[in-house]
């Protein structure tokens, strides 16, 4: 699968973590029946893989026919040579990642009281089209004329407690469970978030301490915002899914279409715009 855009070893090492995620995901829905490889042949899914497995089966029909695709992931393919280099691939695995009587910690909606923001989008990629749509967007106050990248310098706040585990390229990431390992347990994902603004690694936070004030920097966007999403265990976690997010009472919605979707609490609904509107505006209280 040859592309003139991804030229380069970071872009190609994003695709390709990209496409691991779409594997995974669309794997872990039950989505796909077969993988179709790049010589156009088909291969049906073995029911028992994990998702990890899953990931890489998926990558790999992307780039090889049927031979090599077999031969890749067979005993004596890819797992041999990361066995051969980091040791038995299974020595670390937990299983279920997301366990069925999974329930989020609570959390408050991040934004100052009496700060009015703007719920622009809804559940959407949390990193890349591969990945879950695990975030909502946010963007702060501004003058009615204030559109695309502005500076505003209202907080974006703590929405639990927890360790800042990762500050660097507008990211800002919060461990909950404090053991200082993303890797496990639940995290905040923050982006878009001012480096000069950005809380140190390693500081303690709690619920309601400010990591930084929103921003045009990271990644690709055109308008000033911070973008938010939660992992357990690594696993991104659908904003508007079996365990919604739930922000002080507001709880997350998807309407099907990625960035389309709305906050409810208490019968109040925000439903997220891309502009500035009343039916976007967000506060607490």
């Amino acid at each position: 699968m040859i592309s003139s855009k991804q030229k380069g070893l970071y872009k190609q090492l994003s695709w390709a973590a990209n496409e691991l995620l779409r594997g995974s995901g669309l794997w872990e829905k039950s989505l796909l029946a077969v993988w179709t490889l790049a010589d156009g042949d088909v291969m049906r899914i073995d029911p028992s893989i994990n998702a990890g497995t899953a990931a890489l089966q998926h990558l790999f029909s992307l780039l090889e026919g049927k031979s090599a695709w077999k031969q890749t992931v067979s005993e004596n393919g890819f797992y041999k040579t990361y066995n051969d280099l980091f040791g038995y691939p299974f020595a670390f695995s937990v299983d279920p990642l997301l366990p069925d009587d999974l329930v989020q910690p609570e959390m408050i909606l991040p934004l100052a009281d009496g700060d009015v923001w703007l719920f622009t989008s809804g559940p959407h990629w949390a990193w890349g089209t591969g990945s879950a749509w695990a975030a909502l967007d946010f963007a702060p106050p501004g003058e009615e004329d204030d559109y695309g990248c502005y500076f505003s310098d209202a907080p974006v706040l703590a929405a639990a407690d927890g360790v800042v585990v990762r500050s660097e390229e507008s990211a800002v990431v919060i461990d909950l469970d404090g053991d200082g390992y993303e890797q496990t347990g639940w995290t905040l994902n923050y982006f878009h978030i001012s480096e000069a603004s950005s809380i140190p690694v390693g500081t303690r936070v709690a619920t309601g301490d400010v990591i930084g004030i929103s921003s045009c920097e990271g990644g690709v966007t055109n308008g000033t915002h911070f973008h938010l999403a939660r992992r357990y265990n690594g696993v991104w976690v659908d904003a508007g899914g079996e365990i919604p997010f739930n922000l002080g009472g507001w709880v997350a919605s998807s309407y099907g279409i990625v960035y389309d979707g709305s906050l409810t609490r208490d019968g109040v609904t925000v439903e997220a715009y891309n502009g500035r509107s009343e039916i976007n505006s967000i506060s607490n209280p």
